[in-house]
């Protein structure tokens, strides 16, 4: 899965990054919080607290470790809770927007949703995988959700596609696999290229492109998959699930069968 992450800075020792620091602060802290109440009482002064704080942890160092299992839970289950939020409160943005492209069966009563962009590698290589779903699942609906999410050209690729859409709906399909299995860096001028390929003139694009059609189907994307906290592309939601990266045809396969027969991903 492609990601995007912000570059690591170290601390001078060269060991720690900021997010572990954190973590190790944050289980201080918690630490800290259980002994200052009852030692505040007796009035001892600051450098006491941090004495009795530091002795405690040489002294019982797991309490880091555990703290630090403990944070993690509860962030990933509060994460998990907001992505299940986001899926019901987003469900008509997420499924049925006028601004989403829709491939496979239309009235399909099964939904795949990726989110993707143009210059990722990993989602070149995951285009045959949603392809032979189309194939083998006729009751599929497949929402191609645009997530420019790799620099300039990604957005420039993206509102080319945007515009493509709204000019010529029924030849997005063939347009979005020239583009996205095309070689080198996909950009304005490789996207308009496509879009001339399969019979759309760049003035018409251009002139589409004039609109806000392609920065509001864009923000409504970025809104939409922060809250669903994803991170790269890749992404898709099936049901209930957010999955995250380039998981393979039989994986999803298995996770589509498993709500077309039973409700939910897992039966």
């Amino acid at each position: 899965m492609t990601q995007i992450s912000p570059k690591p800075l170290f601390l001078k020792t060269g060991s720690l990054c900021p997010p572990a620091l954190l973590r190790i602060l944050s289980a201080c802290a918690l630490v800290l919080a259980l002994l200052a109440g009852p030692v505040a009482a007796q009035e001892v002064d600051r450098s006491e607290i941090e004495k009795i704080v530091r002795e405690y942890l040489l002294e019982h160092p797991e309490v880091i470790a555990e703290a630090l299992t403990e944070l993690d839970r509860r962030e990933k289950e509060a994460a998990e809770a907001a992505r299940v939020q986001t899926l019901t409160d987003s469900a008509d943005v997420l499924f049925n927007s006028s601004r989403q492209v829709v491939l496979g069966n239309p009235e399909g009563t099964v939904t795949l949703v990726e989110f993707f962009d143009y210059n990722c590698g990993y989602c070149k290589r995951a285009h045959g995988d949603m392809v032979k779903l189309i194939e083998e699942h006729p009751d599929l609906k497949v929402v191609l959700k645009e997530f420019p999410v790799l620099g300039q050209g990604s957005v420039e690729a993206a509102q080319v596609a945007v515009a493509v859409n709204s000019i010529a709906p029924e030849k997005y399909s063939e347009f979005h696999e020239k583009l996205l299995l095309s070689r080198g860096q996909a950009n304005r001028a490789s996207a308009l290229e496509a879009a001339n390929s399969v019979g759309i003139s760049e003035d018409d694009i251009l002139e589409s492109m004039k609109t806000d059609e392609a920065s509001q189907t864009i923000e409504e994307v970025y809104s939409l998959a922060n809250r669903l906290g994803l991170t790269g592309t890749p992404s898709y939601v099936v049901g209930n699930d957010v999955v995250m990266g380039a998981v393979g045809y039989q994986e999803l396969s298995q996770k589509l069968d498993a709500l077309q027969n039973c409700g939910q991903t897992t039966c």
